[in-house]
């Protein structure tokens, strides 16, 4: 199966690990994931505090400790979109704030006369005080990137 994801992916953490890895377990052994990341110039509302190649470098560090290292082609995407408008893809792998693009990229592709992507929906994971993990909160030094309380404020 072929599945798409993207984001800013900014102080990779646990939510953007677990997003990641749904995309492998759902692409399966023979699938290819597609990931895609925010440019410099697409995030900069976004506080993003990593540059494009930053955050593209700290994914591939991830992918290859998770032995991902033949099965993903990383490309910067400069709107919300990406290629999954026009691309083969089979699915798409969202969380509950992200679904709403997703919706709007099958009816992109309808228009166009595409399949639709299956869409998945995985949890927000939250940090240790229940709420959920982001990089905003973990450059505001609140949490780490597993969701652990700094407790040095």
């Amino acid at each position: 199966m072929h599945v798409c994801i993207g984001g800013t992916f900014d102080k990779l953490h646990k939510g953007h690990k677990t997003l990641i890895k749904k995309a492998f377990e759902i692409a399966g052994e023979k699938g290819f994931v597609f990931i895609g990341v925010t440019t410099d110039d697409f995030a900069k509302n976004k506080e993003t505090k990593e540059t494009l190649a930053q955050r593209i470098t700290n994914i591939k560090e991830y992918l290859n400790k998770k032995n991902y290292s033949t099965r993903y082609k990383i490309k910067p995407i400069s709107n919300k979109y990406g290629p999954s408008i026009n691309k083969d893809f089979d699915a798409i792998i969202v969380s509950s704030e992200t679904r709403k693009t997703a919706e709007e990229i099958n009816n992109k592709r309808e228009e166009k006369g595409k399949k639709p992507l299956k869409i998945i929906q995985i949890p927000l994971v939250k940090a240790q005080d229940g709420i959920r993990i982001s990089s905003t909160r973990i450059r505001n030094n609140e949490i780490n990137k597993n969701g652990k309380i700094n407790t040095c404020n």
